[in-house]
């Protein structure tokens, strides 16, 4: 049997789509909002989409807020995704500055729209891009079978630069100490950072779960994860 992995249920996320990607990989996840659930997994996860002060606000009522800032401080894997992952920030200027779970320090901001040869760059962003370690381009990829060395430590290991992943978002997180960002992605004017780590934290602004085989590895890498975290306990 795998490891139990808690996905955290708000109302606010793909709860059906990352329930199959971690069954998959052979976790046993539980959608839940219950806090004996989440402290008793061995990893969580926290999905979203929607707008951050309406989570915020959810979370808060949920009693939700000390627990995942419990689990950040704890050795269990936490990983955000998409909305997750701005949820993680200390702060969004969507509609107005509300404050996040301040787990990760920095700013969620908002995408610019912009005008591109002929085509207009719309917000929201939605469909396919690429992800890229920092300081290389859209265009400095490495071979399909490449291991990047920036990412081995990460939930990207075996992933080649330049990986295609899914997105839907409008908003990005900015964190304050760029050390913690793991791929930036492109997309118009703006560079943004598109995932990141703190030692067991991690925030993906894509949804893995809807990027085909290459997401799906990630959450292999999640299940390696949770298995090495839960035989090495601090």
């Amino acid at each position: 049997m795998g490891a139990q992995v808690a996905i955290v249920d708000y109302g606010m996320g793909n709860l059906f789509s990352v329930r199959q990607a971690c069954e998959y990989v052979g976790l046993m996840p539980v959608v839940t909002s219950s806090h004996l659930e989440i402290e008793r997994s061995e990893a969580v996860i926290l999905p979203g989409v929607g707008a951050f002060g309406d989570a915020m606000d959810t979370l808060a009522r949920l009693d939700l807020v000390e627990v995942l800032r419990d689990v950040a401080d704890s050795p269990k894997p936490l990983l955000g995704v998409c909305l997750g992952m701005q949820l993680l920030m200390s702060e969004s200027t969507e509609f107005g500055k509300r404050s996040g779970l301040g787990i990760i320090e920095g700013e969620v901001t908002r995408l610019q729209t912009s005008l591109e040869g002929p085509r207009q760059i719309k917000v929201p962003q939605v469909g396919w891009n690429r992800i890229c370690i920092p300081g290389q381009g859209q265009n400095q990829t490495d071979t399909e079978d490449a291991i990047v060395p920036e990412w081995k430590s990460a939930l990207f290991n075996g992933l080649p630069n330049g990986e295609y992943m899914y997105f839907v978002h409008s908003f990005y997180a900015q964190p304050a100490d760029a050390d913690v960002i793991v791929s930036t992605t492109q997309y118009g004017p703006t560079k943004f950072c598109s995932s990141l780590r703190r030692n067991n934290v991690f925030g993906c602004q894509f949804h893995p779960e809807r990027s085909g085989p290459r997401g799906l590895h990630i959450y292999h890498n999640l299940a390696h994860l949770v298995t090495t975290a839960t035989a090495n306990p601090r």
